[in-house]
């Protein structure tokens, strides 16, 4: 299994959020909680639905952990963690 991490739409103003290990929503990939197995995924699932009065459908994403934290293997989430591809100036 890939390593994982939780992300969401935060209701009020839909900015992109990661859950972190303290159980609360960061906009920071970086401070995201990594799940290693089947087990921790589940469990990183259920503590975002117990939080889910404060975003909109959490899912979780695939992710490779390099020495600046997860990285998204997925272009799309990529996009959603770190901002737009082709203007820099209005990245994360």
């Amino acid at each position: 299994m890939p390593q994982q991490v939780l992300t969401a739409n935060r209701l009020s103003d839909g900015v992109v959020v990661f859950l972190d290990a303290n159980g609360r929503w960061s906009e920071q990939i970086a401070a995201a909680r990594v799940a290693e197995e089947k087990a921790d995924a589940e469990a990183l699932t259920e503590a975002g639905e117990a939080r889910g009065d404060e975003v909109v459908a959490p899912y979780l994403i695939d992710v490779a952990l390099e020495a600046q934290g997860p990285k998204p293997l997925r272009y799309r989430e990529r996009i959603r963690a770190f901002g737009p591809s082709i203007h820099p100036q209005f990245a994360k």
